[in-house]
């Protein structure tokens, strides 16, 4: 199994039109920063070589020095591999771990109970169990025993859905050893049982079971961030919002009592051919159900000087933004401005291309919709020219096939990464971003954010604010939980502020600083 070519953009020493640009290139080769590994490769043209970003060779002058983003884009300009990094083995090393973990995705996909445990999974994957632990860390962002789990659950729902067995030969064929487990699991990443979901297309609404500590207050706070939203709606314990399913759109309106989250569907139309699975998985996107913090938690709780993040937050999960291509949308729009114009940008742009749907509430536009648009008119409309193309850009990308945001969303993390920061318009800050509040990715940081710098040096009680590499080291000690511990701080840094604040990265590293975490929607 082979990963897909990624056809990297043209490198422009004098434009922005490569993901990555050269200011922030060497300001990380020279720094031998190891976490750029992979994302482009250093060319010097004085001796003919391409290295790594981390390689730990004498540094080139800055006029000697060309960028690439594969070895093969190197090698076609003449360049050959260094022998110190050895940045070939680097990159047939990283596909080759991917390329074994996608073959296990698809082997599971197809068949769940070829695999009795992880150590069956580990011989499959030709690795030993804490190899194949440290591969899905890595790759997914989880751990095998999480993701078999869940797998398994995806693939009953499926055939609760589609076939006349009963939920105990689901089961078992699924590959659980006992109904126990199953229901347990079952209910963990569905809040519904399998009788339950088996009904949802004869019931009038979806009625889930929120775990114990959810914290609905700050959900609420986080839907209703945009209080002139045309997508959505907060009013007291009701959230409603406009919402694009494959049948067409619908508003839903969800009513929160404890312990419950009731889901009913309002709709001008007839709700025949709804795809009731469909708008139950959005939901638990939207809810923050597709995340458990119980373990992040304890690993937090366990160190006294990381426990105090905790304070006031318990039960904090990552809401994410139920259409895909409508985070992706905020992720380039949302650059280099305040927040409250982000979401001007975003109601205007709603108006325009977006689906009125009912009630004054329209669905997010759909790329077709902003491809109508030309760049005038995106900028008439309040955006920047070079954002006008990069928004553009990604609506096409999208239609034609080469950005497929839901197979990136349930995919490798490092694929997601790998294929967001080839676009045209997005940084590491906003790939981290889009991976963490769209795809949902657990072990994301969006380094150079500067809310996030402040809360840290806040928290440790530092001199100044970390820089990049600080924010690495610090930010380490939360790994595997990554993504929580940002929303945290984040959630601390807003706390002491009375206004929304942008999350930007230094304008000498990255001078196309990405969405706050407030304008996810």
């Amino acid at each position: 199994m082979n990963p897909v070519d990624l056809h990297p953009p043209r490198w422009d020493n004098h434009g922005m039109s490569a993901p990555l640009h050269r200011e922030l290139m060497l300001d990380r080769m020279l720094a031998a920063d190891r976490a750029y590994d992979g994302r482009f490769i250093t060319g010097v043209v004085s001796t003919g070589i391409y290295c790594l970003p981390s390689c730990r060779a004498r540094k080139p002058k800055p006029e000697n020095v060309v960028f690439h983003f594969t070895p093969g884009q190197a090698r076609a300009a003449g360049l050959r591999a260094c022998l110190r990094c050895r940045p070939d083995d680097f990159y047939a090393d990283v596909h080759r771990d991917e390329a074994r973990v996608e073959a296990l995705m698809a082997l599971i996909d197809a068949s769940p109970a070829a695999v009795r445990n992880v150590r069956d999974l580990a011989r499959l994957a030709d690795v030993s169990p804490s190899k194949l632990h440290d591969l899905f860390r890595m790759h997914l962002h989880t751990t095998p025993v999480e993701w078999l789990a869940r797998q398994r659950v995806a693939h009953a729902q499926r055939l609760l859905m589609t076939t006349a067995r009963t939920a105990a030969e689901i089961a078992f064929d699924v590959g659980f050893e006992s109904l126990s487990a199953f229901g347990e699991q079952f209910r963990r990443w569905s809040a519904l049982t399998p009788h339950a979901y088996r009904r949802l297309p004869h019931t009038q609404a979806i009625r889930l079971t929120l775990p114990p500590g959810y914290p609905t207050a700050a959900l609420l706070r986080d839907l209703g961030r945009d209080p002139a939203s045309l997508t959505d709606r907060v009013d007291g314990q009701r959230y409603t919002a406009a919402v694009r399913l494959t049948s067409g759109a619908v508003v839903i309106q969800v009513d929160f009592t404890p312990g419950t989250a009731t889901c009913t569907v309002l709709s001008p139309q007839s709700l025949e051919g709804l795809n009731w699975a469909e708008l139950h998985g959005m939901l638990l996107r939207r809810l923050g159900l597709t995340t458990d913090p119980s373990r992040f938690e304890a690993h937090v709780t366990a160190a006294s000087d990381l426990a105090p993040l905790l304070s006031g937050g318990h039960g904090l999960r990552t809401p994410l933004i139920a259409d895909l291509f409508d985070g992706l949308l905020w992720a380039i729009v949302g650059q280099q401005v305040n927040f409250p114009f982000a979401c001007t940008l975003r109601r205007r742009i709603t108006e325009r291309a977006g689906e009125l749907v009912m009630d004054g509430l329209f669905a997010p536009p759909t790329p077709d919709a902003v491809l109508a648009l030309t760049d005038a008119d995106l900028v008439g409309l309040g955006l920047t020219r070079a954002r006008a193309g990069y928004l553009r850009h990604a609506a096409r990308q999208v239609v034609d096939g080469q950005l497929p945001l839901t197979a990136l969303a349930t995919g490798t993390a490092t694929r997601a990464e790998r294929t967001l920061l080839a676009q045209n318009g997005i940084g590491p800050w906003s790939a981290h971003y889009v991976m963490l509040r769209v795809f949902g990715f657990q072990d994301c940081v969006p380094l150079g954010d500067t809310a996030l710098a402040t809360a840290l040096q806040r928290h440790f009680a530092l001199p100044s604010r970390p820089d990049r590499a600080q924010t690495t080291e610090l930010m380490a000690r939360f790994a595997p939980y990554r993504s929580l511990a940002t929303l945290h701080f984040w959630r601390h840094f807003q706390s002491t502020k009375e206004t929304s604040h942008d999350h930007v990265p230094p304008a000498r590293l990255h001078p196309r600083p990405s969405l706050p975490v407030a304008a996810s929607g």
